[in-house]
């Protein structure tokens, strides 16, 4: 699996690789750490009588992801970065020092875009397509595996699928009740 995944890597460094990526990429990246504009997302939904209770689909979402991928699997896994078993590769960003399987920023991004589609569809493409964009940016700078981004995408969708709608069962069975 890893000869694929270096494979894929290697692939994207030879027929993607541009300038505008080498800046875009980054900069996408950095929106993601800490799932900090997932994490925004939601905190604005909060602020809306709307879709207050959207916005707090999305953060237990978000939690739920941190919980299982970077708590538990990250260090339970402990896979190494492709950046650390192949130092002849450039970065373009620094060096991460925690471990790569499963990617958070897949997970809190799928997890996001899940729970945002779950509240509105035509947003919720919205954000599929952004995280996807993050994910593939973890590719383009070579600290993530395919299979991490695709493991990250799958927790990450599970969360934002499945949180909602036991937290909407308990919403209404206690919020909504009283």
């Amino acid at each position: 699996m890893q000869a694929l995944d270096f494979w894929l890597l290697d692939s994207i460094r030879a027929w993607v690789s541009c300038a505008l990526f080498d800046i875009l990429m980054p900069w996408i990246s950095m929106l993601g750490e800490a799932g900090v504009v997932w994490i925004l997302s939601g905190g604005l939904l909060l602020c809306t009588k709307k879709y207050r209770k959207e916005g707090f689909y999305l953060l237990l979402s978000l939690l739920a992801g941190l919980l299982i991928c970077n708590l538990t699997l990250k260090p339970l896994v402990a896979r190494a970065r492709p950046c650390w078993l192949n130092p002849a590769a450039e970065l373009i960003v620094s060096v991460p020092h925690d471990f790569s399987f499963p990617s958070g920023h897949a997970t809190s991004s799928f997890a996001a875009a899940a729970s945002i589609y779950y509240a509105n569809r035509k947003f919720g493409i919205v954000a599929f397509i952004v995280a996807t964009v993050m994910a593939f940016s973890r590719l383009y700078l070579y600290v993530h595996f395919p299979s991490d981004v695709l493991a990250g995408a799958a927790i990450g969708f599970a969360c934002g699928y499945f949180v909602p709608r036991w937290a909407e069962k308990w919403y209404q069975r206690f919020v909504l009740k009283k």
